[in-house]
């Protein structure tokens, strides 16, 4: 077999209101650390409450995801903020039952309220309307679990050769 490595990196849409709700918490933890200095120094606490959730926050809603296949092997990382990696799953290629588009019939019994298995999920897309989005149906650790993944073309093909009878493309 061939040597091969192919990483992509997926960036997580961020949601509709987060900025809101950031520009929120820094409104509010600036005006109780000011009532603190002026009214009672009681209302410092809930200002640094405040100012440690909007950085906690900050870190913990942007998510970008690292898909890396090498030789029949695919990792995908969580990256959190920019700054903290996570590697969240170590699959082997050889235990996929099946990779198709989600509305692709090979993966109807898994679907969550149609389906007749059901099976734990994990979802590593962008939430962007204009990317398809796979359903790959792996085990890890001896258990079937459900994936939902922004693949390019290039990893599609490379795993379409390797395992012909179990890759659907859209």
């Amino acid at each position: 077999m061939y040597d091969y490595k192919i990483v992509e990196q997926v960036t997580r849409k961020k949601k509709r209101l987060s900025g809101v709700l950031k520009k929120t918490m820094v409104f509010f933890a600036v005006v109780f650390v000011v009532m603190g200095i002026t009214i009672s120094q009681a209302f410092m606490l809930a200002g640094f409450c405040l100012a440690g959730l909007y950085f906690i926050y900050g870190t913990f809603c942007q998510r970008d995801y690292e898909y890396i296949m090498e030789n029949e092997q695919l990792t995908i990382d969580v990256i959190y903020g920019k700054k903290y990696r996570r590697t969240a799953h170590i699959l082997d290629l050889n235990e996929m039952e099946v990779t198709a588009p989600n509305w692709h019939q090979a993966v109807a019994k898994y679907k969550k309220n149609g389906g007749t298995e059901q099976l734990k999920k994990f979802d590593y897309t962008s939430y962007d309307d204009n990317i398809p989005y796979y359903t790959m149906i792996i085990k890890e650790d001896g258990r079937k679990i459900k994936l939902l993944l922004d693949l390019t073309e290039e990893m599609l093909h490379t795993m379409k050769t390797q395992h012909p009878e179990k890759v659907y493309f859209a």
